[in-house]
């Protein structure tokens, strides 16, 4: 097996004043995937990226970056990675043209070796390159950002919440240029309040709660997860009372001739729950089902561990 892009054992992080951060978080990210990092507000995703980053000293544990250990090789390990953190900062007297050309300047890159006229072409700056970094919008600033991190063309790109708060065709246009980079080999590290959003891109999800890990599966095996589902079942005639069977886990009226019945997967299936529809009478004229999502599992597993401190 190919050396993970991220190795992470037993990581740990406490601040001043006793707020732990992390508590022992011990994770591999494979190379060459779209790695979703899950969590509610203050679960720790940020502290975690930090630590990578090298902006925060982790308390224990250890972390490696491309096979670079964090501490024994950190100039090693920052050049394998790049950050594109949740909040904009940016020098407002700089162009973007200028921004890219002073981190690479930075990273050691000689000036025949950068690409920063193709990294603005990538993010569809090039028409801004000469304006200056405070006239640009939000959205370009984002985008901005996301060069800005790979000027030194790291083998991995982590973006921490990098579509908060922008309008859906920007965000379509993130994904494009980050899946154009996956398609090129990078490994992509991904934090998102939008779990539809980790659905469609991750093709493996980490969840972490309080510090801790609570899952780390295939996005399709955590979605399995979702145990309970829900059909939706038009009937013959009008149904007086919601009827009730050992099979249902709920039951609602949904107008006067539609139930709409959850089960659970590892009690019933859709089978049983139609024919004890049947049983009471009815003759069923339609039938639809939601499947479970991440969102489904993602409230199951942190609902589990919320009173874990």
């Amino acid at each position: 097996m190919a050396e993970a892009a991220i190795a992470i054992d037993n990581l740990q992080k406490t601040y001043a004043g006793g707020k732990r951060a992390l508590d022992g978080i011990t994770l591999d990210v494979p190379r060459g995937g779209i790695f979703g990092l899950l969590g509610p507000n203050g679960a720790g995703k940020s502290t975690l990226i930090n630590i990578l980053a090298g902006l925060v000293t982790k308390s224990g544990g250890s972390a490696a970056i491309w096979g670079f250990d964090i501490d024994r090789h950190p100039r090693n390990a920052k050049r394998s990675i790049g950050v594109v953190p949740q909040e904009i900062l940016f020098d407002p007297f700089f162009t973007p043209f200028e921004t890219l050309e002073l981190f690479a300047g930075l990273y050691g890159i000689p000036k025949a070796e950068r690409r920063s006229m193709e990294l603005l072409r990538a993010v569809r700056l090039e028409d801004k390159k000469d304006a200056y970094a405070r006239t640009l919008s939000g959205g370009m600033k984002r985008r901005l950002l996301v060069a800005k991190a790979m000027v030194h063309s790291p083998p991995i790109l982590v973006l921490d919440e990098p579509t908060a708060g922008v309008d859906v065709e920007l965000r379509q246009q993130l994904w494009d240029y980050v899946r154009s980079l996956h398609a090129q080999g990078v490994t992509i590290v991904l934090t998102t309040h939008y779990l539809e959003e980790a659905e469609q891109l991750c093709d493996r999800i980490a969840i972490i709660n309080h510090g801790r890990l609570i899952a780390n599966q295939p996005t399709r095996t955590l979605v399995d997860m979702a145990q309970e589902k829900v059909v939706e079942v038009t009937v013959d005639r009008d149904i007086p009372a919601a009827p009730t069977n050992m099979c249902f886990h709920k039951v609602e009226l949904s107008g006067e001739r539609t139930l709409v019945i959850t089960y659970r997967k590892d009690e019933a299936n859709a089978g049983e729950v139609l024919a004890a529809v049947q049983r009471d009478g009815y003759g069923i004229v339609d039938v639809s089902t939601r499947e479970p999502d991440l969102e489904d599992v993602f409230l199951n597993l942190t609902r589990a561990t919320g009173t874990d401190g």
